[in-house]
């Protein structure tokens, strides 16, 4: 094995450290109670996914050959072991937080999430009655028996193992037996609500709506006691050769077996006895380390779904989106005036809607040319895109069918625009195409005109609620031009895209920002000021990070807001001590990537889809765009400095990634998501920029 490299934190290290800030909110007493439970399951939701990908990927790397494995910059082993033992850690600090802040809070409310030990005898007559009329006939138990073929445990369900005897072995002179039942969360909800007095609510985990069925579904056996139980597998697709013309089929193929992937995590009651644990890591043929101890509920991530009685009370206040074209006749006039920007979900996403709808409907439109990456499941974009095939527009929409977990729904919505006359471009072999991009060709009294929208966000309008994107629509040829190059090689037509103004990957992006970055230094170099301002969701690539420590080591004062992963080890002497680094975690989710650079004052700002990690730079077809229009540069600047300035829900990444609040002398609150609803809504003075000159 390679020695460790010292200057780069590792990855999944670091990733479980964001998911540390996500649980941060839970216990976040200022945070609306509601809203803490969301987070509780946005962490269980991830967990479940870091599972499913990163540690079945190095349980995969631990099995290789020893000689295989020297070639490796890391001893899978020993991560693992790292990481089982952070995930750990953060299992306690969960249960502390539900235990011991969230479920008294709600009992200060009046909410009682209660067991089925803590029922009353009316209560309990009442849960039984529903379990037999609702719950009993999904229910199809299964004996376990270590001399037959064990049942299949799918991916992510629940199930309860239970004990049993027969009533008629008083003595006890028969083994017990094993009963498995499927939880069929599926098919009703994972919470009931049960009666109570005026001014109080009574939940029950379905889970226990079974424990208190039992008798009557065994009831030729005593139950001697149930346990929770739940597989998560392996979710990464074989796909074998990608270069084949059949690229779509084998998605579809794999589809099918993903549910079949090998144990990632298996995760048990604590409370179950060491015999019966033995009996099913030998039944289901599972190692030491498929095993993780766990407690009496599983599957969190139903916090989702859990029963708000006070709704909306104990949740944020909504936030009403401001319209863009509100004022607007023609959308095309109005971009044609004058880029225009929009901050989701400040804004609402029916700007984007409105754009492809009118595209739809207009009949100087001759052409809409789109990519897809991440759709709704009931997509209102695929909707105008078929109104607009139907409506005889030349319709081409590229669909990336390697979205992980969204490959299904992205298939269905291309096979439904082929249906409809649309172009439908896939895949292309060894790329994914992240890339967020629509361009529309209008016939003018000049000619032909291309507009363009570019984001940092999917084409999804059920996110655009809930995720932090910008979305840039403009007619400005320089970009439009430039962004009709990239959709020739999604068609095949060119190999290579070559741009003046846009960077995109893998053809320009990495040498575009490295060209940017070295400005800055010699600039600094030269006594002048050097800023590097960068926002993105994960910052893992060691190319870009040795960039900007040595950027840091000429003096170059280097800003990043990071909100996931982030391998850059920020403050260290000789190496890194001109870089700070926060993230912020809050009500929305923060995805826009926007990067600065000073320039000596002849700044340049770009928006991306792109992170700064090797795949987006090297192995995706990615785009970022420069901002020329100095009304919008100015306001992402104000968005920027709002962040660099918060001091309610910034935190430092640092070192020994201890997640503390970021402490500032600004004797002001600020809280940036919030302070920049107040920015666009003209609610408030614009700030003066006390964070970058």
């Amino acid at each position: 094995m390679k020695a460790p490299d010292l200057r780069l934190k590792n990855r999944d290290i670091s990733w479980l450290a964001f998911n540390h800030r996500v649980l941060q909110e839970a216990a976040d007493p200022a945070v609306p109670l509601y809203e803490r439970i969301k987070f509780l399951a946005i962490w269980s939701s991830n967990l479940d996914e870091f599972f499913r990908v990163r540690v079945a990927s190095l349980r995969a790397l631990a099995r290789l050959k020893k000689k295989t494995k020297k070639k490796l910059d890391i001893e899978p082993e020993q991560l693992l072991k790292r990481l089982l033992k952070g995930v750990w850690l953060q299992q306690e600090e969960f249960g502390e937080i539900f235990r011991k802040r969230i479920k008294k809070d709600l009992a200060k409310e009046g909410i009682f999430l209660v067991r089925d030990n803590e029922l009353s005898k009316k209560q309990k007559e009442s849960v039984i009655s529903h379990f037999r009329s609702t719950v009993f006939p999904k229910l199809s138990p299964v004996f376990l028996s270590g001399e037959k073929a064990p049942p299949f445990l799918h991916n992510r369900a629940l199930y309860l193992i239970v004990r049993l005897r027969r009533k008629s072995d008083v003595l006890m002179k028969q083994p017990e037996q094993y009963a498995l039942i499927e939880i069929p969360t599926a098919r009703t909800h994972r919470f009931s609500s049960i009666p109570a007095d005026s001014g109080q609510h009574y939940i029950l985990f379905l889970d226990d709506v079974i424990r208190l069925g039992l008798d009557d579904l065994f009831p030729q056996h005593d139950v001697a006691g149930a346990y929770a139980i739940k597989l998560t597998r392996d979710a990464e697709l074989e796909l074998g050769d990608e270069y084949s013309d059949d690229l779509l089929e084998k998605v579809k193929k794999a589809l099918g077996k993903r549910s079949q992937g090998v144990p990632a995590r298996f995760l048990y009651d604590t409370e179950m006895p060491k015999k019966l644990l033995l009996f099913l890591q030998k039944l289901f043929g599972l190692t030491d380390d498929d095993l993780i101890p766990g407690s009496r509920f599983h599957n969190f991530s139903d916090f989702f779904s859990f029963p708000n009685p006070k709704s909306p009370s104990l949740m944020y206040e909504p936030v009403p989106p401001l319209s863009l074209f509100e004022d607007e006749g023609s959308i095309f006039d109005a971009i044609k005036e004058k880029d225009r920007l929009a901050h989701f979900p400040y804004h609402s996403y029916d700007s984007v809607l409105r754009f492809i709808n009118d595209a739809a409907h207009d009949e100087a439109v001759h052409s809409i040319t789109i990519t897809l990456y991440r759709v709704a499941r009931d997509s209102r974009v695929v909707g105008q895109l078929l109104r607009a095939a139907n409506n005889g527009k030349d319709v081409t929409v590229f669909v990336e069918v390697k979205a992980r977990f969204d490959e299904e729904s992205n298939i269905f919505w291309a096979e439904e625009l082929e249906k409809a006359g649309a172009r439908v471009l896939y895949s292309i072999p060894n790329l994914k195409v992240h890339a967020k991009l629509c361009l529309v060709a209008r016939k003018e009294s000049d000619g032909i005109r291309l507009y363009a929208y570019f984001s940092t966000g999917n084409f999804n309008e059920s996110v655009a609620t809930q995720y932090t994107d910008f979305g840039f629509f403009t007619s400005d040829k320089r970009l439009t031009n430039e962004s009709k190059r990239i959709f020739q090689v999604l068609r095949r037509e060119k190999k290579k895209v070559e741009c003046k103004h846009l960077l995109v990957s893998p053809f320009s992006m990495r040498a575009g920002f490295e060209e940017l970055i070295d400005r800055e230094i010699k600039h600094a170099k030269k006594g002048r000021e050097g800023l590097i301002v960068a926002k993105m969701n994960s910052l893992e690539d060691p190319g870009m990070i040795e960039k900007l420590y040595e950027a840091s080591n000429a003096g170059v004062k280097v800003k990043l807001i990071v909100r996931g992963i982030c391998c850059l080890i920020p403050g260290i002497k000789g190496m890194s001590e001109n870089i700070e680094v926060i993230s912020i975690v809050d009500r929305f989710l923060e995805h826009a990537r926007v990067f600065l650079f000073h320039n000596n004052g002849n700044q340049r700002l770009y928006l991306s889809s792109a992170d700064w990690m090797k795949r987006n730079l090297d192995r995706r077809i990615e785009v970022a765009f420069p901002i020329y229009d100095k009304q919008i540069q100015q306001r992402v600047k104000e968005i920027l400095d709002l962040q660099l300035r918060d001091n309610v829900k910034a935190r430092l990444i640092d070192k020994k990634l201890s997640n503390r609040l970021r402490s500032t002398k600004d004797e002001i609150k600020v809280r940036s998501q919030f302070d920049s609803y107040e920015l666009w809504s003209d609610m408030r003075p614009r700030p003066e920029f006390s964070s970058f000159p």
